[in-house]
């Protein structure tokens, strides 16, 4: 049941971006009097910095707290594929934050349940790597080849890492989420 709520967690922090935009698009229409600050927006204001939090919470519970197993690794290869994710993703999150209009609560349920729908892909596909947050963060997003300490067998992975990955004689202490996904925890050189 945790790794669900962790899982969880990790999916409404991939949103957080979009709840911003939709948080700052809402003050802006109730502060320039075009709507009104009535029960449907005081929910929905109140949802957007729950979810906020919470994907906060879920982004620093993935990465910091985690007591996710730790491994030596020497990587082999990399190749940086933030790009092949982030841009499709966040292209969702603009095409869905500016023209929804949530202040009908016809838009606010269609809003909650794609959110639903895309939250079951995310989470029943592991597609934990795609997460926008993260790429804002400095995060980048490897697909790896990787030996790990006191094995000979290569292995793949998919892993997070804060700035350039670099190779050349380095040895990572690596934090995996899952056999395919982790976060590179800190460098032994």
């Amino acid at each position: 049941m945790k790794e669900f709520f962790k899982n969880l967690f990790l999916y409404l922090s991939a949103f957080v971006p979009m709840y911003f935009l939709v948080l700052v698009r809402l003050v802006i229409e109730i502060l320039n009097s075009n709507l009104s600050f009535n029960v449907l927006n005081t929910i929905n204001s109140v949802t957007l910095l729950l979810l906020i939090g919470l994907g906060i919470f879920g982004l620093v519970w993935n990465v910091k707290i985690s007591s996710a197993k730790t491994i030596t690794i020497k990587i082999v290869s990399k190749t940086n594929i933030t790009d092949k994710h982030f841009l499709g993703y966040f292209s969702l999150f603009v095409f869905f934050a500016i023209p929804l209009d949530l202040s009908l609560v016809s838009a606010y349920c269609v809003y909650v349940l794609v959110l639903i729908m895309i939250g079951i892909v995310y989470i029943n596909n592991s597609l934990y790597y795609i997460n926008p947050l993260l790429n804002l963060l400095g995060y980048n997003f490897y697909d790896i080849e990787y030996i790990e300490e006191g094995c000979s067998q290569t292995k793949a992975a998919k892993i997070f890492y804060r700035g350039e990955l670099k190779i050349e004689g380095r040895v990572y202490k690596v934090k995996v989420k899952n056999e395919h996904f982790c976060f590179i925890d800190k460098k032994n050189s």
